[in-house]
Protein backbone atom coordinates (compact mmCIF):
# COMPACT_ATOMS: atom_id res chain seq x y z
CA UNK A 1 0.00 0.00 0.00
CA UNK A 2 2.90 2.68 0.77
CA UNK A 3 4.63 1.81 -2.37
CA UNK A 4 1.47 2.11 -4.48
CA UNK A 5 0.94 5.73 -2.67
CA UNK A 6 4.71 6.72 -3.45
CA UNK A 7 3.77 5.65 -6.74
CA UNK A 8 0.88 8.32 -7.26
CA UNK A 9 2.62 10.90 -5.43
CA UNK A 10 5.45 10.40 -8.04
CA UNK A 11 3.08 10.56 -10.78
CA UNK A 12 0.83 13.94 -9.25
CA UNK A 13 4.33 15.15 -8.80
CA UNK A 14 5.34 14.45 -12.85
CA UNK A 15 1.71 15.53 -14.03
CA UNK A 16 2.47 19.41 -12.33
CA UNK A 17 5.66 19.81 -13.44
CA UNK A 18 4.23 18.83 -17.15
CA UNK A 19 1.55 21.52 -16.14
CA UNK A 20 4.27 24.06 -15.71
CA UNK A 21 6.36 23.59 -18.30
CA UNK A 22 5.01 23.79 -21.95
CA UNK A 23 6.04 23.44 -25.71
CA UNK A 24 4.40 25.58 -28.37
CA UNK A 25 5.54 25.58 -31.93
CA UNK A 26 5.51 28.34 -34.07
CA UNK A 27 5.92 28.14 -38.11
CA UNK A 28 7.08 31.63 -40.41
CA UNK A 29 3.32 30.49 -42.45
CA UNK A 30 1.37 27.37 -43.34
CA UNK A 31 2.26 26.72 -46.88
CA UNK A 32 5.76 25.50 -48.34
CA UNK A 33 6.96 24.63 -51.89
CA UNK A 34 8.68 20.93 -51.81
CA UNK A 35 12.19 21.68 -50.69
CA UNK A 36 11.13 24.73 -49.05
CA UNK A 37 13.07 26.07 -45.87
CA UNK A 38 10.65 25.53 -43.09
CA UNK A 39 11.75 27.33 -40.66
CA UNK A 40 10.38 25.86 -36.92
CA UNK A 41 10.31 27.83 -33.38
CA UNK A 42 10.05 25.54 -30.49
CA UNK A 43 9.02 28.12 -27.39
CA UNK A 44 9.41 26.61 -23.87
CA UNK A 45 7.69 28.39 -21.23
CA UNK A 46 8.90 26.92 -17.46
CA UNK A 47 6.63 28.22 -14.45
CA UNK A 48 7.62 25.52 -12.19
CA UNK A 49 9.37 27.89 -9.99
CA UNK A 50 13.01 26.51 -10.91
CA UNK A 51 15.48 26.96 -13.59
CA UNK A 52 15.09 23.95 -16.26
CA UNK A 53 18.44 22.48 -17.86
CA UNK A 54 18.24 21.88 -21.78
CA UNK A 55 20.34 21.25 -24.57
CA UNK A 56 23.08 18.56 -22.67
CA UNK A 57 21.80 16.02 -24.80
CA UNK A 58 21.26 15.33 -28.34
CA UNK A 59 17.95 13.75 -27.47
CA UNK A 60 16.12 16.59 -25.56
CA UNK A 61 14.88 17.47 -28.33
CA UNK A 62 12.91 15.24 -30.88
CA UNK A 63 10.81 15.49 -33.86
CA UNK A 64 8.05 13.61 -35.06
CA UNK A 65 6.30 14.73 -38.87
CA UNK A 66 3.18 12.45 -40.40
CA UNK A 67 1.28 12.68 -43.24
CA UNK A 68 -2.46 13.26 -42.98
CA UNK A 69 -2.58 10.92 -45.88
CA UNK A 70 -1.63 8.21 -44.11
CA UNK A 71 1.83 7.77 -46.06
CA UNK A 72 5.25 7.71 -44.12
CA UNK A 73 7.53 10.56 -44.12
CA UNK A 74 10.92 9.31 -43.98
CA UNK A 75 13.42 10.85 -41.63
CA UNK A 76 16.98 11.44 -43.18
CA UNK A 77 18.66 12.01 -39.97
CA UNK A 78 18.14 13.54 -36.56
CA UNK A 79 17.45 17.46 -36.36
CA UNK A 80 20.58 18.90 -34.95
CA UNK A 81 19.47 20.08 -31.64
CA UNK A 82 22.44 19.66 -28.98
CA UNK A 83 23.07 23.49 -27.27
CA UNK A 84 22.86 23.82 -23.25
CA UNK A 85 21.40 26.70 -21.93
CA UNK A 86 18.84 26.96 -19.31
CA UNK A 87 15.09 28.35 -19.04
CA UNK A 88 14.51 30.50 -15.85
CA UNK A 89 11.24 30.16 -13.85
CA UNK A 90 8.49 32.71 -15.46
CA UNK A 91 11.04 33.04 -18.44
CA UNK A 92 10.41 30.85 -22.19
CA UNK A 93 13.25 29.96 -24.40
CA UNK A 94 13.06 29.67 -28.52
CA UNK A 95 14.70 26.90 -30.35
CA UNK A 96 15.05 27.60 -33.82
CA UNK A 97 15.42 24.65 -36.44
CA UNK A 98 15.08 24.13 -40.25
CA UNK A 99 13.11 20.66 -40.41
CA UNK A 100 13.44 20.65 -44.56
CA UNK A 101 16.68 18.86 -44.49
CA UNK A 102 15.84 16.22 -42.31
CA UNK A 103 12.53 15.09 -43.62
CA UNK A 104 11.06 13.97 -46.79
CA UNK A 105 8.35 15.95 -47.81
CA UNK A 106 8.28 16.52 -51.41
CA UNK A 107 4.98 14.83 -51.81
CA UNK A 108 1.81 17.79 -52.06
CA UNK A 109 -0.21 17.34 -48.75
CA UNK A 110 -1.48 18.10 -44.98
CA UNK A 111 1.45 16.86 -42.33
CA UNK A 112 1.59 17.88 -38.61
CA UNK A 113 4.74 18.03 -36.68
CA UNK A 114 4.91 17.63 -32.96
CA UNK A 115 8.02 18.13 -30.69
CA UNK A 116 8.66 16.56 -27.56
CA UNK A 117 10.96 17.76 -25.46
CA UNK A 118 12.98 15.54 -22.46
CA UNK A 119 14.38 17.33 -19.50
CA UNK A 120 16.43 14.61 -17.90
CA UNK A 121 16.84 15.72 -14.23
CA UNK A 122 12.89 15.29 -13.89
CA UNK A 123 12.93 11.89 -16.07
CA UNK A 124 10.01 13.58 -17.78
CA UNK A 125 8.87 13.93 -21.43
CA UNK A 126 6.70 16.47 -23.09
CA UNK A 127 4.94 16.60 -26.43
CA UNK A 128 3.68 20.27 -28.37
CA UNK A 129 0.20 21.04 -29.45
CA UNK A 130 0.32 19.16 -33.11
CA UNK A 131 1.58 21.92 -35.76
CA UNK A 132 -0.51 21.76 -39.02
CA UNK A 133 0.87 22.80 -42.78
CA UNK A 134 0.65 22.07 -46.47
CA UNK A 135 3.38 21.28 -49.00
CA UNK A 136 1.67 22.67 -51.81
CA UNK A 137 2.66 22.67 -55.95
CA UNK A 138 3.81 25.62 -57.91
CA UNK A 139 4.19 26.78 -61.56
CA UNK A 140 6.82 27.44 -62.91
CA UNK A 141 7.25 30.45 -65.03
CA UNK A 142 11.10 30.60 -66.58
CA UNK A 143 14.17 28.18 -66.46
CA UNK A 144 17.45 28.07 -67.49
CA UNK A 145 20.64 25.67 -67.58
CA UNK A 146 23.99 27.54 -66.69
CA UNK A 147 27.41 26.41 -65.08
CA UNK A 148 29.16 26.63 -61.83
CA UNK A 149 32.64 25.96 -60.73
CA UNK A 150 32.79 23.73 -58.04
CA UNK A 151 36.35 22.93 -58.24
CA UNK A 152 39.58 23.68 -59.88
CA UNK A 153 40.85 22.61 -63.04
CA UNK A 154 37.36 20.70 -63.52
CA UNK A 155 34.19 21.25 -65.83
CA UNK A 156 31.77 23.29 -64.49
CA UNK A 157 28.72 21.42 -63.16
CA UNK A 158 25.38 21.75 -64.73
CA UNK A 159 22.92 23.48 -62.66
CA UNK A 160 19.20 25.16 -63.42
CA UNK A 161 17.48 28.05 -62.31
CA UNK A 162 13.87 28.23 -62.50
CA UNK A 163 11.18 30.79 -61.17
CA UNK A 164 8.33 29.35 -59.56
CA UNK A 165 4.70 30.90 -58.73
CA UNK A 166 2.48 29.69 -55.91
CA UNK A 167 -1.19 30.70 -54.78
CA UNK A 168 -0.12 31.04 -50.99
CA UNK A 169 -3.56 30.70 -49.26
CA UNK A 170 -5.08 30.92 -52.49
CA UNK A 171 -5.38 34.74 -51.68
CA UNK A 172 -1.50 35.76 -53.10
CA UNK A 173 0.60 34.95 -55.64
CA UNK A 174 4.32 34.31 -54.46
CA UNK A 175 7.09 33.80 -56.76
CA UNK A 176 10.31 31.41 -55.41
CA UNK A 177 13.43 30.64 -57.00
CA UNK A 178 14.51 26.74 -57.49
CA UNK A 179 18.31 25.71 -57.82
CA UNK A 180 18.49 22.34 -59.11
CA UNK A 181 20.48 19.79 -60.68
CA UNK A 182 20.13 20.33 -64.57
CA UNK A 183 18.03 17.81 -64.94
CA UNK A 184 16.02 18.84 -61.51
CA UNK A 185 16.37 15.35 -60.14
CA UNK A 186 18.48 16.91 -56.86
CA UNK A 187 16.56 20.36 -55.35
CA UNK A 188 19.88 22.07 -53.91
CA UNK A 189 18.12 25.26 -52.76
CA UNK A 190 14.16 26.52 -52.84
CA UNK A 191 13.93 30.67 -51.40
CA UNK A 192 10.74 32.94 -51.60
CA UNK A 193 11.40 36.05 -53.93
CA UNK A 194 8.05 37.87 -52.48
CA UNK A 195 5.08 38.55 -53.81
CA UNK A 196 3.77 39.05 -57.28
CA UNK A 197 1.04 40.73 -59.17
CA UNK A 198 -1.23 38.69 -61.71
CA UNK A 199 -0.54 40.54 -64.71
CA UNK A 200 2.69 40.60 -64.69
CA UNK A 201 5.27 38.39 -65.56
CA UNK A 202 9.24 38.38 -64.31
CA UNK A 203 12.06 39.13 -66.25
CA UNK A 204 15.18 37.13 -65.44
CA UNK A 205 18.67 36.89 -66.82
CA UNK A 206 21.75 34.73 -65.80
CA UNK A 207 25.02 36.97 -66.14
CA UNK A 208 28.50 36.23 -66.34
CA UNK A 209 29.60 34.77 -62.90
CA UNK A 210 26.45 32.58 -62.98
CA UNK A 211 24.27 34.79 -61.06
CA UNK A 212 20.51 35.00 -61.32
CA UNK A 213 18.81 38.88 -61.67
CA UNK A 214 15.62 38.72 -61.02
CA UNK A 215 12.87 41.62 -61.91
CA UNK A 216 8.94 41.69 -61.20
CA UNK A 217 6.26 43.86 -60.39
CA UNK A 218 4.84 43.85 -57.14
CA UNK A 219 2.43 46.89 -57.20
CA UNK A 220 0.74 49.27 -59.00
CA UNK A 221 3.98 51.29 -59.61
CA UNK A 222 6.35 48.72 -58.09
CA UNK A 223 9.27 46.32 -58.96
CA UNK A 224 11.47 44.21 -56.77
CA UNK A 225 14.85 43.50 -57.94
CA UNK A 226 16.97 40.57 -56.47
CA UNK A 227 20.13 38.80 -57.45
CA UNK A 228 20.64 35.38 -56.29
CA UNK A 229 23.71 33.31 -56.61
CA UNK A 230 24.37 29.86 -57.90
CA UNK A 231 23.70 28.20 -54.40
CA UNK A 232 20.31 29.78 -54.18
CA UNK A 233 21.37 32.20 -51.42
CA UNK A 234 20.06 36.19 -52.21
CA UNK A 235 23.10 38.78 -52.94
CA UNK A 236 20.99 41.94 -53.07
CA UNK A 237 17.29 43.32 -53.17
CA UNK A 238 16.19 46.12 -54.09
CA UNK A 239 12.95 48.15 -55.05
CA UNK A 240 11.91 50.41 -58.06
CA UNK A 241 9.07 52.39 -58.82
CA UNK A 242 7.74 53.52 -62.08
CA UNK A 243 8.23 57.04 -62.00
CA UNK A 244 8.42 57.90 -65.83
CA UNK A 245 9.66 55.34 -67.64
CA UNK A 246 9.27 51.33 -66.43
CA UNK A 247 11.92 49.47 -64.95
CA UNK A 248 13.27 46.55 -67.08
CA UNK A 249 16.44 44.35 -67.11
CA UNK A 250 19.38 44.52 -69.91
CA UNK A 251 23.49 44.28 -70.66
CA UNK A 252 25.37 47.21 -70.39
CA UNK A 253 28.56 47.70 -72.57
CA UNK A 254 30.83 46.24 -70.23
CA UNK A 255 28.06 42.68 -70.07
CA UNK A 256 26.48 43.62 -66.93
CA UNK A 257 23.03 42.89 -65.98
CA UNK A 258 21.65 45.76 -64.75
CA UNK A 259 18.22 47.29 -64.52
CA UNK A 260 17.53 49.93 -66.50
CA UNK A 261 14.33 52.41 -65.88
CA UNK A 262 12.78 53.65 -62.99
CA UNK A 263 13.76 55.27 -59.99
CA UNK A 264 15.92 53.19 -57.18
CA UNK A 265 14.19 53.37 -53.94
CA UNK A 266 16.88 54.47 -51.30
CA UNK A 267 17.74 52.00 -49.04
CA UNK A 268 19.07 52.67 -45.14
CA UNK A 269 22.37 51.48 -45.92
CA UNK A 270 22.87 54.31 -48.91
CA UNK A 271 22.44 57.27 -45.80
CA UNK A 272 25.88 58.30 -44.70
CA UNK A 273 26.67 57.41 -40.99
CA UNK A 274 27.02 60.37 -39.22
CA UNK A 275 29.24 60.19 -36.17
CA UNK A 276 28.64 62.61 -33.13
CA UNK A 277 31.57 65.15 -31.59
Amino acid sequence: MKTFLVSILALAALFRASAQVSVELELEQDQFLPSETMRLAVKITNRSGQPVHLGADANWLTFNVESADGFVVIKNSEVPVLGAFDVESSQMATKRVDLQPYFSMNKPGRYKVIATVRIKEWLLTINSAPKHFDVINGAELWSQDFGVMVATNTAPEPRKYALIEANYLREQLRLYVQVSSSGGAHIFKVAPLGPLVSFSAPEAQVDRISQLHVLWQTGAQSFSYTIISPVGTVVSRDVYDNFNTRPHLTVNASGEVVVQGGVRRAKASDLPVVKLP
